[in-house]
């Protein structure tokens, strides 16, 4: 598919799509996400681009444009996940949540658990009663949740035995406070489907470096920053690192599915508002305008339990317009599913924009 004339350039989907594969497969639940911005780097400088790194740990590049006005968008590569909150008596781990989602959305989750000295445990997650052939009803009757869920590690002891106290697994240097990560187990289908864990928000990331691609064949007409902040799951992911003089920011965050919202896997979503309130009613109408010139569907949500990273940059004294757009994901904070046309659409409006910049509505 090829994205408006202006970036003059095809959008490589089998590429993106193969590097968004591999991003999902990278951990990065929210505070240990270096290999995920790294791998970011890594790709920037296959294009010929540097990114800095700022103190928080976040990502940012830019693409100098004509005009003087300054245009940001932002996704975040930080992930749902946990840490170890206790080592119990049978070996087994407790877990402090990152990230809101249920706790039975991770029940049978493979799992990494990231030491401090660089080694992962793999385990799964299980709840203290599973087997229904032995707990028959109060299996059925569980409540999920943090007393009930537990690690099962696959490591054997370091004199070969298997886990069955909480001394063994200390002993292989399992520590509270150490990240656990979710296994995405990403892959995509014939059909064009990208199915794993993590979609949010490593899709929109995908797009980013899609659209900065696409921007080094023709200079924009005004200066361009990217963004990746790492620690939107928790509620302040871009409250710093957009850069002061950014006249206009776009948040680029996945789209929820489900009843009553407007979303679909193969469409871009414009977010007019969420639980932060309304976004900037004249950016959104920017944003339909550009929709239209790109002949794209463009579909209109309102999500009730949700906030993103221009929520954060609002809220931290940021003075400019922002909005919110993004592709549709299905099964938000489980295990996800979105189809590449989602992502061409979400890379084609964020171009079409850019081509007309500056137009006012």
């Amino acid at each position: 598919m090829t994205v408006p004339a202006a970036a003059d350039t095809v959008f490589d989907l089998a590429h993106i799509t193969d590097f968004l594969v591999e991003l999902l497969n990278t951990p990065s639940p929210t505070g240990y996400t270096d290999a995920a911005v790294a791998l970011v780097e890594r790709e920037l400088a296959r294009m010929g681009v540097t990114g800095t790194r700022t103190p928080k740990g976040g990502l940012l590049w830019t693409i100098a444009g004509a005009g003087a006005e300054e245009v940001a968008f932002s996704a975040h590569a930080d992930t749902l996940g946990a840490m170890v909150k206790e080592v119990r008596g049978n070996g087994r781990l407790g877990l402090s949540k990152l990230g809101g989602y249920d706790w039975a959305s991770i029940e049978g989750a493979e799992v990494q658990v990231h030491l401090q000295g660089g080694q992962t445990v793999g385990g799964t997650v299980v709840n203290t009663r599973q087997s229904s052939h032995v707990w028959g009803q109060q299996l059925t009757d569980l409540k999920r949740g943090a007393e009930t869920l537990e690690v099962r590690l696959d490591a054997l002891t370091q004199q070969g035995a298997r886990l069955q106290s909480g001394a063994q697994t200390r002993g292989l240097g399992v520590q509270v406070g150490d990240f656990v990560s979710l296994t995405s187990a990403a892959r995509l289908t014939p059909e064009g489907y990208v199915k794993g864990r993590h979609l949010d928000n490593k899709a929109a990331v995908a797009v980013l470096l899609a659209v900065t691609q696409a921007l080094l064949h023709t200079p924009p007409r005004c200066t361009v920053h990217f963004y990746v902040s790492v620690y939107e799951e928790v509620g302040h992911g871009a409250a710093s690192g957009i850069p002061t003089s950014t006249t206009e920011l776009i948040a680029v965050d996945m789209a929820a599915i489900g009843q009553g919202q407007t979303s679909s896997e193969h469409h871009v979503t414009l977010c007019v508002k969420d639980s932060s309130g309304p976004y900037d009613h004249h950016l959104s109408n920017r944003l339909r305008a550009a929709a239209l010139r790109a002949d794209i569907e463009l579909k209109i949500d309102i999500y009730p339990y949700y906030s993103s990273d221009a929520s954060a940059a609002w809220k931290a004294g940021l003075p400019c317009p922002a909005a919110l757009i993004g592709p549709g994901v299905d099964a938000s904070h489980a295990y996800e599913r979105t189809h590449q046309d989602a992502l061409v659409a979400t890379a084609t409006l964020m171009l079409s924009y850019l081509d007309c910049y500056p137009a006012r509505a």
